[in-house]
């Protein structure tokens, strides 16, 4: 459990914001939970203090309101909160401390994958993987949360005619063997009651739907680090490969193919090969910072920050990513004379600091 000194308060904000709550004006998404887009739910942003206005409403309605059940779902609180003594809301675990995405966002200072979820009873989110297939850890605040669970490779068996998975995996249109013909073959899920005060660890890869019992709130965090690090290169070449095959009739006649590939890519998954390479070259500058001041200098260090060991496992996994990033075809397509630092160049320095570290 991670210590909260900020929570508490916004808690009490939560429950308590009048026109001058300090995050009223903060504006925040919000996903309608009775209507399906896609396998998602459609999002609109509103003020905090609106929200609040209707999850009070909503509560005296007896949990009902023309407008349907919303749930404020993925906020950055802490990146996008201007309130200064919301900046430290909480002191993350230290299991969980090692977290690459959030180590290079936050060098980008423009993004981030922690996020506060807030919303009424019987508010959820529908069947999905997380992003980068990134493990995930969850803290209630307050309220409870019902997970169902599925370990990589159950989802196949639910997967409709047409190969796609399904928005909720309790709907009866499941047992249609016409729409959903191996749904009979599928393991039911791992089911995991949540409390107050109690973390969940969601692994890589597992697909997961998740309700709020109770008026809930919560911490999430999405993160990868270098035992998952094969994980997200794994998922991010089935998905270059998902877009090649949707517009493969164009490959021959569409100048720069491989290129827009990539672009669609991105936009569909939010990073692509290119952006994969910087992701692994910040990554890996402050491990090699770390292996080049040798193993004395953390000998004696507190906490749970980078140490000398740590950083040797990760230039381990680095090396064998970047490996298979370099070698693969369509990466060998990007142009990368612009690259402050080549890749042969990065995975030379990693290569040496490994050898220094196995000498040690």
């Amino acid at each position: 459990m991670p210590h909260l000194p900020g929570m508490s308060n916004l808690i009490s904000i939560t429950t308590n914001c009048s026109s001058g709550c300090l995050l009223g004006d903060v504006i925040v998404p919000v996903a309608n939970c009775g209507v399906q887009e896609y396998n998602s739910n459609p999002k609109e942003h509103m003020s905090f203090r609106d929200y609040i206005s209707y999850w009070k409403e909503y509560i005296q309605g007896g949990y009902s309101s023309p407008r349907g059940c919303l749930y404020l779902k993925d906020w950055h609180l802490c990146r996008e909160s201007t309130v200064e003594d919301l900046e430290d809301v909480f002191t993350l675990p230290v299991y969980f401390s090692s977290d690459w995405l959030n180590e290079f966002w936050d060098a980008l200072d423009v993004d981030d994958y922690r996020f506060v979820y807030a919303g009424p009873k019987g508010s959820w989110s529908p069947f999905h993987a997380d992003i980068f297939r990134s493990y995930s850890w969850s803290v209630n605040i307050c309220g409870r949360k019902k997970w169902l669970l599925f370990p990589p490779g159950q989802e196949e068996a639910l997967r409709d005619c047409h190969g796609s998975l399904p928005y909720d995996v309790t709907a009866p249109v499941l047992l249609d063997a016409r729409l959903y013909p191996r749904s009979q073959h599928s393991s039911p899920p791992l089911e995991v009651l949540q409390e107050a005060g109690e973390m969940v660890f969601v692994p890589s890869g597992w697909h997961h739907q998740v309700y709020n019992l109770d008026d809930t709130i919560s911490i999430n965090h999405n993160w990868v680090n270098g035992y998952n690090l094969a994980n997200m290169w794994h998922f991010l070449q089935q998905e270059l490969q998902a877009v090649q095959r949707e517009i493969s009739e164009w490959k021959d006649s569409m100048p720069d193919w491989h290129h827009h590939c990539q672009v669609i890519m991105k936009s569909c998954s939010g990073i692509n090969f290119e952006e994969f390479y910087h992701f692994l070259k910040i990554i890996a500058e402050k491990r090699l910072l770390v292996l080049g001041q040798g193993p004395e200098v953390f000998k004696d260090s507190p906490g749970p920050g980078l140490g000398h060991q740590q950083a040797a496992f990760d230039v381990s996994r680095l090396v064998e990513v970047l490996t298979s990033l370099i070698t693969h075809p369509d990466f060998q397509r990007i142009d990368t004379s612009t690259f402050s630092l080549q890749p042969e160049e990065l995975l030379a320095q990693l290569k040496d600091a490994m050898s220094s570290t196995a000498a040690l």
